[in-house]
């Protein structure tokens, strides 16, 4: 019994170390953007192919008008930017995180793979979405499977970051560590497509007026929401440095000032 829990004791710590090997940096990310470049291939291709209008639909049915025919495909082109937009502010989160990761494990190739499986899932997102474009139960649950598409996409990001810090010191650049300059912020980056995928989930399940329009205007939106957050951190860590210098300058001034004095004006 003992050999046997020798053994299994071995074959944990020669699993842990097998995860923990290190991994072309270069090649993940090179892999990475392969994956997202086809991706937005694959949605540009889509609306090439089965949105654009017929020019014999366009004389017979809208007048000669290609504005007005172009209109009738306006939910799909609105499905189309949502969805791009998701996958450039992805892949730019993803960007933000490799830059400040200086070793990848295998582990973070693991989840990295995860990621992108959910990110080539995006085109099939738009395709539900741009189809069940009016108001039926079909288009609640074509707005739930996207949002599950997108939360595991962001999540697994999450979990590359957070596995990075449990070896912070061999895997991360001193400012994405804890404490660091970019530590707060990157947290609130890739917390905010979890966090926005799962609060649409959860409208869809509380308001029958949820739309696909809707959804994909929250899409459209995040990135500004995005820079937004940046703006917004920016400040608050100016004002609580500002305000710590005047604190730290008020105790210097205050200490000066009983140097100045006699002991006998200190004691008084």
């Amino acid at each position: 019994g003992q050999r046997d829990e020798e053994e299994e004791h071995h074959s944990l710590e020669s699993f842990t170390f097998y995860l923990s090997e290190p991994l072309s940096k270069e090649r993940v990310e090179a892999f990475s953007d392969g994956v997202y470049a086809i991706v937005a291939t694959l949605l540009i291709l889509d609306i090439c192919e089965d949105n654009v209008p017929d020019p014999r639909e366009v004389r017979e049915k809208f007048d000669g008008s290609l504005l007005e025919a172009l209109s009738e495909y306006g939910p799909n082109y609105l499905a189309y930017f949502g969805s791009f937009v998701t996958i450039g502010l992805l892949w730019f989160v993803h960007h933000s995180l490799f830059l400040y990761v200086t070793k990848a494990t295998r582990l973070m190739g693991l989840l990295n793979i995860l990621s992108l499986a959910f990110i080539g899932g995006l085109p099939l997102a738009y395709q539900l979405t741009s189809e069940f474009a009016e108001k039926s139960h079909n288009e609640i649950e074509a707005i739930q499977v996207s949002c599950v598409i997108t939360f595991f996409a962001s999540i697994f990001q999450f979990a590359i970051w957070t596995t990075a810090l449990l070896h912070e010191r061999e895997t991360l650049h001193p400012f994405a560590r804890y404490g660091g300059k970019e530590h707060a912020f990157m947290f609130a980056k890739l917390a905010l497509y979890p966090c926005v995928s799962l609060g649409a989930f959860f409208l869809t399940c509380l308001l029958s007026e949820f739309s696909t329009a809707i959804f994909h205007l929250m899409q459209i939106v995040i990135p500004f929401a995005f820079l937004a957050l940046r703006i917004f951190v920016r400040i608050c860590l100016t004002v609580i440095k500002s305000v710590m210098s005047l604190s730290r300058r008020k105790v210097v001034l205050l200490e000066e000032e009983e140097a100045c004095l006699s002991p006998t004006e200190t004691l008084s």
